[in-house]
């Protein structure tokens, strides 16, 4: 019955006859022969993608999934040999020598019709190989290419422009002619690998023109993130390209840009977006204002939950979304480099967790917020802190939506109008004890377990330690950071004594040290290097800033501050910790990272002691 269900010498007219693949196959059915996951270069869950191989019984073909469908895998539907229907795809003949013109077909709506799939695969297909074809006017659609003499339906044709129209006088860059002739590729499928192609696309942020001055030369640069039905991708212009595309670009409306447009492996350091790639900008890149602008999504959210806050890294940036539980004030701080006042107002967000955690707003966001409590809140782009445990601070290329009409907003709703809003929520106020709280299992460890378990050696993994401070490294225990708020990273020494921080484009006539430090620990099982930031490090040095102890330092006295150091041993502190893998030169090792540390509560200890205690007994 299955075999009956399958369109066999779809995948061929996919890719060799795109002017009738429309009609001869409106929605293919096919079997997928194998799931895959794939470790993206950027690594963790927003780098998730699954390769699928396809079948219609004659050919096969190497798929991917966008990562817009990567829910039926994670629903387990999606199974060696289940038949699945495509909604939605983009065929692509890859062009680079290694690949020989290798077809591969990116996957972005599927339904599984058979989720327990077929025992055995169906026919003997063979591997469909890539042959030349003409030049189509193509498109992305409900059912693939369309040829300029098809005609989609009416249904697809709502969800897609049939052909994009020849370039007018509005057309910004260099080079001549039009993008009539392009294929529309979504940003999910965007590669190093890709050739003549055009994306349509939403400018979800606009940073400011930067500039950097260093020994080699100066510069400057700008960069957009861009966003489709498919994903998000971040592009920059450096100098003559910045100047060429700036006034270009506005932040909310939707463009054609074409290459020739370089895409290279994304610096993670620079970007959070969940993309392997990144574009950069060339004189030649024609950039065009679309006339549709509400065929690309406003915004793409890849939301954390409340609770899951604690195991994210200090300084990460995550989308979150909420119940707005309390709405503060506006006040203003005044910035300790510039003198300037800063506008800033504090929300308090609940959700399903049974947590809550405090976000701060800033300038005109703060100032004209009038959403009331109970409303639904999503953030995208909020900075991770953690002063109070965990907070978040939405930042300056972040965006936020009130009550937005989205799945988590209308489940969140409905949670907190039928039970949430009488419920209490536990803060990240002392994560070292949150798990009791949580109904998390018990992760509280010994040195040697962490050891023997291997811990961090697959995947990041979080643990309580209870061990005593019996050394701190004093070399290089701290680095000149810079004094701009919420910025943090390193200074460089200029040649008239300032200090200049290339991020923020300003220089600073002292920096702000922030300790980085290493503390070996040990406890009846073993010892163990843990690696400590700023804010659990003032912890172990009992309260001292790094500050303090450099202003020691260039006093000269090594007595004074020996003792400093001396008086933060041999105290037993609670650490809470992440084990995480990291590459060090050619050597690969994992490093036990500090998340929180504080004194250990001997009373609290006390009950849980004589709790285990209890439970030997029974």
């Amino acid at each position: 019955m299955a075999a009956q269900q399958i369109t066999e010498g779809a995948l061929d007219a996919i890719f060799h006859d795109p002017q009738n693949a429309q009609a001869r196959f409106p929605v293919p059915v096919l079997q997928c022969l194998q799931v895959k996951t794939l470790e993206g270069k950027g690594g963790g869950a927003a780098a998730e993608r699954y390769r699928v191989v396809l079948s219609d019984a004659r050919h096969y073909v190497q798929s991917m999934l966008a990562t817009q469908a990567n829910h039926v895998v994670h629903e387990g539907l999606l199974q060696r040999g289940c038949i699945v229907r495509l909604k939605q795809w983009q065929p692509q003949s890859l062009k680079d020598k290694t690949l020989k013109g290798r077809s591969i077909l990116i996957v972005l709506d599927l339904e599984v019709i058979s989720s327990l799939g077929c025992p055995e695969k169906i026919g003997e297909p063979t591997a469909l190989e890539s042959r030349p074809a003409e030049p189509q006017s193509t498109t992305i659609g409900g059912a693939g290419f369309y040829g300029a003499k098809s005609e989609p339906t009416q249904d697809s044709k709502s969800q897609v422009q049939r052909q994009l129209p020849t370039r007018t006088n509005n057309s910004m860059g260099g080079g001549g002619g039009g993008h009539g002739q392009s294929t529309i590729y979504p940003i999910e499928a965007l590669s190093p690998y890709a050739h003549k192609w055009t994306i349509r696309a939403r400018v979800t942020s606009k940073s400011e023109i930067k500039t950097w001055h260093k020994a080699s030369g100066e510069g400057k640069l700008f960069s957009v993130n861009l966003l489709d039905e498919s994903g998000e991708i971040k592009a920059t212009g450096f100098n003559n390209e910045c100047d060429q595309f700036y006034d270009v670009l506005h932040e909310g409306s939707v463009y054609y840009i074409s290459s020739p447009c370089r895409v290279n492996l994304a610096k993670k350091q620079f970007s959070n977006l969940p993309n392997d790639y990144e574009l950069t900008f060339e004189k030649d890149t024609m950039i065009e204002k679309a006339e549709d602008q509400s065929s690309v999504p406003q915004v793409r959210f890849n939301f954390c939950n409340i609770q899951e806050l604690q195991d994210v890294e200090k300084d990460g940036t995550v989308d979150i979304i909420g119940v707005i539980k309390e709405v503060q004030e506006v006040s203003q701080i005044t910035s300790k480099t510039t003198q300037k006042p800063y506008d800033k107002r504090e929300l308090t967000l609940v959700d399903d967790t049974g947590f809550s955690v405090r976000v701060t707003i800033w300038g005109k966001t703060a100032t004209n917020f009038d959403a009331p409590p109970e409303s639904i809140v999503a953030f995208k782009g909020t900075r991770v802190s953690d002063f109070g445990g965990r907070s978040l601070s939405l930042l300056s290329s972040g965006t936020m939506a009130i009550d937005p009409d989205i799945p988590e907003a209308h489940r969140l709703k409905g949670w907190y109008d039928a039970s949430g809003r009488n419920d209490s929520f536990a803060t990240h106020s002392n994560l070292a004890t949150v798990g009791a709280a949580t109904g998390r299992k018990d992760d509280n460890k010994n040195i040697a377990q962490v050891k023997d378990e291997n811990l961090g050696m697959e995947n990041p993994d979080y643990f309580t330690l209870k061990a005593t401070i019996v050394y701190i490294k004093q070399d290089n225990f701290a680095y000149p950071a810079c004094r701009s708020q919420g910025c943090n990273k390193k200074v460089a020494e200029m040649p008239d004594r300032t200090w200049r921080c290339e991020s923020c484009n300003i220089s600073h006539d002292r920096p702000q040290y922030r300790y980085i430090m290493s503390v070996n620990v040990d406890d009846f099982t073993g010892q163990l290097w843990l690696s400590c930031f700023d804010e659990t490090a003032k912890i172990i040095m009992n309260g001292k800033s790094a500050d303090d102890l450099m202003e020691i330092r260039e006093t000269g006295d090594d007595g004074r501050m020996a003792a400093e150091f001396e008086q933060a041993t041999c105290r037993k502190l609670n650490f809470r910790c992440r084990a995480k893998m990291d590459t060090f030169g050619d050597q690969q090792r994992v490093r036990y990272q500090v998340m929180s540390a504080s004194p250990l509560d001997y009373k609290a200890e006390g009950h849980r002691l004589a709790e285990l205690i209890k439970q030997m007994t029974m």
